[in-house]
């Protein structure tokens, strides 16, 4: 697994006028991306470092965090948006551009990638405004509060979602917030953490969630069974009616979060999903864990709760709660590493980490709040990781370079390239990122087994290209990551659509040549 990406928050920028009236976006001299690293499912299918390495501004309006999506190089270009103030309808309006896909009504992170939103200063506040990640991958938002955001009455926004993600999302890393709402469905709330129609690899940690008819979901019918790989940790949800999450199918973590009037249900494990639920504080709540208001069953996997005043009601035909002596029902393994608190500690340690405006601090295992440490550059990759592809530009792969006669595209390319450069067999032509990052593709008509990718570089451009992901394009998944060009070694696919995208640079990339081969 790669390390986490260095993470931190620009410091004193007092010296720099604001316009408030406008929020203007202002450029920072140096990156910053967000504190702390991703953790939990978030760390998985080839991590989740947001805006690192990209360029930082400064955002004190709706608009403005649209201008900064809209004004980068292209969709994909990384950038950290440091936001402050209170984010509203008055002051948030679309905004158009190749690199954004933005809505007047919401804060819409569309068709994006590589973005990290973090509130600074005295604080961020998204105010009946929610934030829509919607095919998209790589995004972090931390240390920012979203309260009141309604699905009727006035004004609406994001169909009632705090935070809402749907249509082939990945790698999400939702840390340090407060979602918060005014009451249930009948006072036009949703949900304050929804995740339907293909989301996975989602981690939400050290966050408040209080005062809503549902806390949230993962899948939004029975048959929406496509989301998963989500970790819950270090969390309090408070005054919540249902849904400290719903869960429809695929697979969840949750542990060490501190649950405190779940006024009907709790944990609503159904249609095939399954739970680990770890070290987690239940208080002054009823049917905190159990298969809810269907008869399509939910499993879990319980150790170290601590259950405080809670009620169970009888098992009934749409009702199966877990307790009163909760005993697991399947097992779940977890692929990445975590330190667990006692329960007894839950509640201390969560007091004392979780919601926007704490100082990002974290749990280390011990009970103990720390201060977040910070992680190595995300452009350092290390060298220790067994999962690290070594390219060797000196050993070619063999047999049929399957990109000759293919297809090709990309993001924004510089003028007098061209994306059919790249699978022409000429060395002496080459495609080339508008911007100082990009990515480029190499794509079939029909579904094509591939092992194995070849990425070189024009002449004089050797060197250039620094960090990179490489991705089946049709699911998202990562299939590699690492630096610089050479030869690309990976289990085999079968897609029709592969990536290469560059996120990091020591010069200008050149790519003359994107191979692929089936062995």
């Amino acid at each position: 697994m790669r390390r986490p990406v260095a993470l931190r928050l620009q410091a004193a920028l007092g010296t720099l006028a604001l316009a408030a009236a406008t929020g203007v976006v202002l450029a920072m001299p140096e990156a910053a991306a967000a504190a702390g690293g991703a953790t939990g499912y978030a760390t998985q299918n080839g991590g989740t470092t947001g805006g690192a390495g990209g360029q930082t501004v400064r955002a004190t309006t709706g608009t403005a965090i649209h201008q900064a999506l809209c004004g980068r190089a292209d969709s994909a270009t990384p950038i950290t948006i440091e936001v402050e103030g209170t984010i509203n309808h008055g002051n948030t309006s679309k905004v158009s551009g190749d690199s954004c896909n933005t809505a007047a009504d919401k804060i819409e992170l569309k068709q994006i990638s590589n973005v990290t939103i973090v509130g600074v200063g005295g604080g961020a506040v998204f105010d009946q405004l929610g934030i829509h990640i919607r095919e998209s991958s790589n995004i972090i938002i931390q240390n920012v509060t979203v309260r009141n955001v309604k699905k009727s009455g006035s004004p609406t926004s994001n169909g009632g979602d705090a935070i809402g993600m749907e249509s082939d999302v990945r790698n999400i890393w939702v840390d340090h917030t407060t979602l918060e709402a005014s009451g249930g469905e009948s006072a036009g709330f949703d949900g304050l953490f929804d995740m339907k129609d293909n989301t996975q690899y989602v981690t939400l940690s050290y966050s408040v969630l209080r005062n809503s008819g549902r806390g949230g979901l993962i899948g939004s019918s029975e048959s929406d069974r496509s989301n998963g790989y989500v970790t819950f940790h270090h969390n309090k949800y408070e005054n919540i009616d249902s849904r400290t999450p719903l869960l429809r199918g695929g697979t969840s973590h949750i542990y060490n979060n501190h649950y405190v009037s779940l006024n009907e249900s709790g944990i609503n494990s159904r249609a095939g999903a399954k739970a680990k639920v770890d070290n987690n504080y239940f208080e002054d709540s009823k049917d905190v864990l159990g298969t809810f208001y269907t008869d399509q069953a939910g499993y879990w996997q319980v150790s170290g709760n601590i259950f405080d005043n809670v009620t169970w009601s009888e098992p009934g035909e749409d009702t199966n709660p877990a307790g009163p002596d909760p005993k697991s029902n399947t097992t779940v393994s977890i692929p990445y590493s975590y330190g667990l608190d006692a329960a007894s500690c839950v509640p201390a340690v969560v007091s004392a980490t979780a919601g926007a405006n704490k100082g990002l601090k974290v749990s280390d295992g011990s009970c103990t709040p720390q201060n977040p440490d910070p992680s190595p550059d995300p452009t350092d990759p290390d060298p220790t990781d067994p999962t690290e592809p070594s390219p060797d530009p000196t050993d070619p792969p063999s047999g049929t370079n399957l990109s000759l006669g293919a297809g090709a595209d990309g993001s924004s390319k510089a003028s007098g390239t061209s994306y059919g450069n790249v699978r022409d067999g000429d060395m002496g032509t080459y495609w080339s990122p508008a911007g100082t990052t990009g990515s480029v593709s190499v794509k079939w008509s029909s579904p094509t087994t591939v092992s194995k990718v070849a990425i070189r570089e024009a002449a004089g451009s050797a060197g250039a290209i620094g960090s990179y992901r490489l991705v089946d394009h049709g699911t998202g998944a990562v299939l590699a990551t690492g630096s610089g060009a050479g030869v690309i070694s990976f289990p085999a696919v079968s897609l029709t659509k592969i990536t290469f995208e560059i996120t990091g640079v020591s010069g200008t990339p050149k790519v003359a040549e994107f191979e692929t081969y089936a062995g």
